[in-house]
């Protein structure tokens, strides 16, 4: 949907262009009925209409909290849950039938607001009911329960602010309950969850975007997922210890957001939302943020080479790891059928990056090697994101690989003692750099357009 700062932009250059005769009043008519040139004072009313609800809504939220908490003491238990309940199905009613029978355009958006608001006033309702009933919990459970509520509301509703907020707030949850998890007596399941969150993550709330149809529900997810599978590594202790968790910990998840296609999960409708740029965009960033941090030598220098008596050697992978690593070799299968030199370049990173932190925790001899080749690799990633920039005229592939060098010869400078009159003439020519490489890809892709137009 096109917006109406560029719809009021067009009306202006229509009539101008009406006014100079360039074109005559049937083609002014029909950019008006195909633009909605007379619904854009409309659509500023209804935005108007919405701020003022908005604000009042919010002071007559406080109004209630205030007058509630001056009473809460002198009512009964009954009354109290009474309030509660009734203001959390009277908003969601309200908000639902905003957004399903809206008679005109703001009361739709109203309708989401007042839903998000419903899922909110949830939380504080079940904050308040186990209270009430002397039901003592954890934080992180509250976060996690409140989460789960709010999801499902979001695949009932199919509304992409529902599930933004619920992977917030199940993320939260996670969080909060990594220090106290093995505190986890009365909600067994709980356990499990937590346990097992990277799977139940990639389960929840990749089909959510796809439901949807939400980019930042899909991007949200996926780090999520990325997120829950690399915490769990380190809550079990074995990202120093055995020499095969931190291969995967490296390779993995860039593994798994490269090989993603829309089609593994039956997606080839073309009016289906699209994922697989967003996940490679990922995965790119992913490889980034590695190859950075294990381009600096301190690292490798002070890693921990694992024991032979160390009993955590001797622990199974663990299931998600299995599961998550089983799905990425299935995505590998039907990516690799067909021959693709950036398929092949990534896959050569990704394996590269799996083997040197496996083969320096086995022998603990490569801390110069490793570094070298992360500043190899760094290197070539910049360069590839620059050409992939020049070659689509992509601001965001270009910028990218700029900065990405540029951090690295930044860093390398940092890293190492070198003059300080060096140091200044290398920040001179990085800064001259980026300047000159900025305006001649801009004049670049500018001269590219005007061509292909």
């Amino acid at each position: 949907m096109l917006s109406d700062k560029f719809r009021r932009q067009l009306r202006q250059e229509a009539e101008q262009w009406r006014t100079e005769g360039i074109i005559d009043d049937s083609v002014y008519e029909q950019l008006c009925d195909r633009y909605q040139f007379n619904d854009l004072e409309t659509s500023a009313r209804s935005r108007f209409i919405v701020i003022l609800l908005g604000l009042g809504s919010v002071l007559l939220g406080l109004a209630i909290i205030t007058f509630v908490a001056a009473n809460w003491q002198a009512w009964s238990r009954g009354v109290k849950v009474t309030l509660l309940l009734s203001g959390f199905i009277g908003v969601n009613t309200a908000g639902f039938y905003l957004w399903r029978h809206p008679t005109e355009r703001w009361q739709r958006r109203f309708g989401q607001g007042l839903l998000l608001l419903g899922a909110l006033i949830l939380g504080a309702n079940m904050a308040l009911m186990s209270q009430m009933f002397h039901q003592s919990g954890l934080l992180y459970q509250l976060y996690l329960v409140w989460g789960f509520g709010v999801l499902t509301m979001a695949y009932s509703l199919r509304l992409t602010m529902l599930g933004i907020l619920a992977i917030l707030l199940i993320a939260l949850g996670y969080v909060q309950g990594q220090p106290e998890f093995v505190a986890i007596g009365e909600f067994p399941w709980l356990r499990f969850v937590v346990q097992h969150m990277p799977v139940l993550a990639a389960l929840m709330f990749i089909p959510l975007a796809y439901w949807c149809r939400s980019r930042w529900i899909f991007r949200l997810g996926a780090i999520a997922t990325i997120y829950f599978l690399e915490a769990n590594l380190i809550r079990l202790n074995l990202l120093g210890s055995p020499p095969w968790t931190a291969a995967v910990a490296c390779a993995l998840p860039p593994a798994l957001l490269w090989g993603y296609r829309d089609s593994l999960w039956g997606q080839c409708s073309p009016k289906a939302q699209s994922f697989d740029s967003t996940a490679r965009s990922l995965a790119i960033t992913f490889l980034s943020l590695l190859f950075f941090l294990a381009s600096f030598y301190g690292l490798w220098s002070t890693s921990l080479v694992p024991s032979a008596n160390d009993t955590s050697l001797t622990l199974p992978p663990p299931v998600d790891i299995l599961l998550l690593a089983g799905w990425t070799v299935w995505e590998w299968v039907q990516l690799l059928r067909r021959v693709d030199l950036t398929n092949l370049l990534v896959a050569s990173m990704i394996t590269v990056s799996a083997l040197i932190p496996f083969w320096h925790l086995s022998s603990g001899r490569l801390a110069i090697i490793a570094t070298l080749i992360f500043n190899l690799l760094s290197f070539l990633l910049s360069t590839g994101l620059i050409r992939e920039g020049l070659a689509q005229s992509q601001r965001r592939f270009f910028w990218g690989g700029m900065v990405l060098l540029t951090l690295q010869i930044f860093s390398r400078m940092l890293e190492y003692n070198t003059d300080l009159l060096f140091k200044s003439l290398v920040l001179f020519l990085c800064g001259l750099g980026v300047i000159a490489a900025g305006l001649w890809f801009e004049r670049y892709r500018t001269r590219h357009s005007q061509v292909d137009g």
